[in-house]
């Protein structure tokens, strides 16, 4: 079924890949990485190959990374991490790329719905996100990797912050780049959305099932009929 706006009552976004530049962001780190092997590759470029290879790894990541939540050690992973980077100094704050027109695409929606975050990323990177780019202002709501028992592509998140806004799941669009998105939209009732400036491709977006396809973000205001 096409997207339907008449029935979105709220927005809920994924931050890698949607709100972040995170795939550029990985590339161009790698890219520096590889210093003088870059010569190795055609026209000197080796931007199309890791595009390609972060692209085609992306799906088996994920279900790498879903391992902890189904055992129930995510938590701990956590606050394994987060000890780490106390010790060693190494957080994320200051290290994120902003979408490209994000910020006013949000401050559109949110003076006519209210926004909130689905994300697998940590409570601390999350926050760091948005307090880089003083973000908070548009979000009523956000659930991080700990939120919920469980998280994408679980419903349980969504679910979660569809009662934190009072609007029923089904009344949610779930807005991201990867499969796990429509997955976790679908299996709560919710529409869906997929945008392909991030790490998914339109292939693995139209098999997890999402309602509409667009080529940014920013094209959200366009599908909605804003």
């Amino acid at each position: 079924m096409p997207l339907d706006p008449a029935r979105v009552r709220a927005i809920l976004f994924d931050l890698d890949g949607t709100l972040a530049d995170t795939d550029d962001a990985y590339i161009a780190r790698v890219e520096r990485l590889l210093g003088p092997l870059r010569l190795l590759f055609p026209r000197r470029d080796p931007r199309p190959f890791l595009r390609w290879a972060l692209t085609t790894s992306i799906a088996p990541l994920n279900t790498l990374m879903g391992f902890p939540d189904v055992l129930g050690l995510d938590d701990e992973l956590v606050h394994l991490f987060n000890w780490f980077s106390d010790r060693s100094g190494r957080h994320a704050k200051g290290h994120f790329v902003l979408m490209a027109g994000v910020d006013a695409l949000l401050e559109r929606l949110a003076a006519r719905y209210p926004l909130g975050i689905v994300t697998a990323r940590p409570a601390r990177g999350t926050q760091a996100f948005l307090d880089q780019f003083n973000l908070n202002r548009h979000f009523r709501v956000v659930a991080s990797a700990q939120t919920a028992a469980h998280t994408k592509p679980y419903p349980d998140p969504l679910v979660w912050c569809a009662q934190q806004l009072g609007v029923a799941p089904a009344e949610c669009l779930m807005v991201g780049d990867t499969a796990v998105d429509p997955l976790c939209g679908r299996r709560a009732g919710a529409q869906t959305v997929g945008v392909l400036c991030g790490f998914g491709s339109r292939a693995e977006l139209e098999q997890a099932g999402a309602d509409l396809i667009i080529e940014h973000t920013t094209q959200l205001a366009d599908g909605l009929g804003l």
